[in-house]
């Protein structure tokens, strides 16, 4: 009798171990550190489910998963969105993920952006909308109304982070997330009140930022800049932006503004209407609008290139100062490029 019970004991800890090693043991066949599977709105859950683990092979033991996760009702819950199974993690893991619709939040890294089309592009690379439904999204000025912008101001709601969404939300969401960002950085730092001191609205700062970010990347220098083209603004001058026939060219490939280039018809050409453009030709980055924002007060109207190819430029107050610094560029560039053809 002892015997017997004995046996039935070392049975019941055999199953139990083997149960264990089931369910807590790792259960994936990838060496990769995650797989993805998708969950689209409008089709069966477990069908797609599981063709994907089973077209990628992405779980071991599929029969027991499938019969745990009818048990658990997993498929009754499992909500649309995108799931990452990660390598080494265990069937009850991954039952327990299921069930408690954990999932995989797509990490959205926006540095500099130029146009809407770039906008559209890295939205449809990273969501369920693809590309062609943004950009119609993003074109419609009706839609975009409730974000008090249109499309040439579009990006003046973006500050450039990293943001964290579900992969299934859709385009007005990320505009609303991108937006209420916008709103809490201007209310930080007394941005409203210095801008307000300039005289700039919060779009009017991020346009004049998205050209001053497109001028130089020399932090040191973005505030000089910001005064010069703030100047001609005050004399109601023409900004005479280079960056800005780039945009309106949309060919950001120049090196050299030339002067057929200054006659494109666009409301983005400096050079041929005054003020600053009906938005940003690109998306500034923080320490570039704050260099706006904080910009000292000079009596600069013009820079050119330094003469000695560092990456910095030389201002000037008045034009006459400013030739003798442009021929000065011009000869340097001039001599560089000759050696470098010729060595």
């Amino acid at each position: 009798m002892k015997r017997k019970i004995l046996y039935i004991i070392i049975v019941l800890a055999a199953a139990s171990v083997l149960a264990a090693w089931l369910l807590l043991s790792s259960a994936t066949l990838f060496s990769e550190k995650g797989k993805y599977v998708y969950v689209y709105e409008g089709k069966d859950a477990k069908q797609q489910f599981l063709q994907q683990v089973k077209e990628q092979d992405l779980i071991a033991r599929q029969t027991l998963f499938i019969v745990i996760a009818n048990q658990f009702n997993i498929w009754q819950k499992l909500q649309p969105g995108r799931f990452e199974i990660r390598r080494g993690q265990s069937l009850l893991s991954i039952i327990r993920m299921l069930r408690n619709n954990h999932q995989s939040p797509v990490r959205l890294v926006i540095n500099k952006l130029r146009t809407k089309e770039e906008l559209a592009k890295m939205i449809g690379k990273n969501f369920i909308a693809d590309s062609a439904n943004a950009i119609a999204y993003l074109s419609n000025n009706d839609s975009l109304k409730a974000f008090l912008v249109d499309t040439s101001s579009l990006l003046t709601i973006i500050i450039p982070d990293t943001y964290q969404f579900n992969w299934n939300t859709p385009v007005s969401v990320i505009l609303q997330r991108l937006q209420t960002a916008s709103v809490d950085f201007w209310h930080k730092n007394d941005r409203l009140k210095k801008a307000e001191r300039l005289g700039l609205s919060e779009q009017q700062v991020y346009t004049l930022a998205s050209i001053t970010e497109e001028e130089t990347n020399k932090n040191d220098e973005k505030g000089n800049i910001a005064s010069v083209y703030l100047n001609r603004l005050r004399k109601n001058m023409y900004l005479g932006a280079d960056p800005t026939i780039k945009f309106a060219l949309k060919d950001f490939s120049l090196k050299r503004i030339l002067f057929v280039h200054l006659h494109v018809a666009s409301p983005f050409n400096t050079y041929r209407n005054k003020g600053l453009p009906p938005g940003p030709i690109c998306t500034p980055s923080v320490a570039t609008i704050d260099a706006v924002l904080n910009q000292p007060a000079t009596e600069y109207l013009f820079f050119v290139a330094d003469s000695s190819l560092n990456g910095f430029h030389h201002f000037s107050n008045t034009y006459e100062e400013h030739i003798k610094y442009a021929k000065a560029y011009q000869k340097a560039l001039n001599e560089w490029l000759a050696k470098k053809q010729n060595p």
